[in-house]
């Protein structure tokens, strides 16, 4: 998707994120007591959680725990959804 160009520095400001959908469009198939798998994408500072990427655009917090790296495959029970902070609270199996 085109986010802008600029005609003086000749460049074309691209973003694929859009074509990926909304957070409700992506979190509308998604239930509290689900398992789902994902990948884990980052870290918290100071250890407070894991943010794990369930779909391409959504990704929810999981309690820390040790041991887990970028690019790790796991698997998740949601836990919470609050649409009105855009959040999803998980917990790693």
């Amino acid at each position: 998707m085109i986010k802008g160009i600029d005609k003086k520095d000749k460049k074309v400001n691209l973003s694929s994120k859009e074509l990926y959908g909304s957070w409700e469009q992506n979190v509308k198939d998604i239930h509290v007591g689900q398992t789902y798998k994902g990948i884990v994408r980052e870290t918290a500072k100071g250890n407070k959680g894991i943010f794990v990427e369930l779909k391409p655009n959504l990704v929810g917090m999981s309690e820390f725990k040790p041991n887990y790296a970028f690019g790790d495959k796991v698997e998740v029970l949601i836990k919470k959804i609050i649409p009105e902070k855009k959040k999803i609270k998980l917990k790693i199996l």
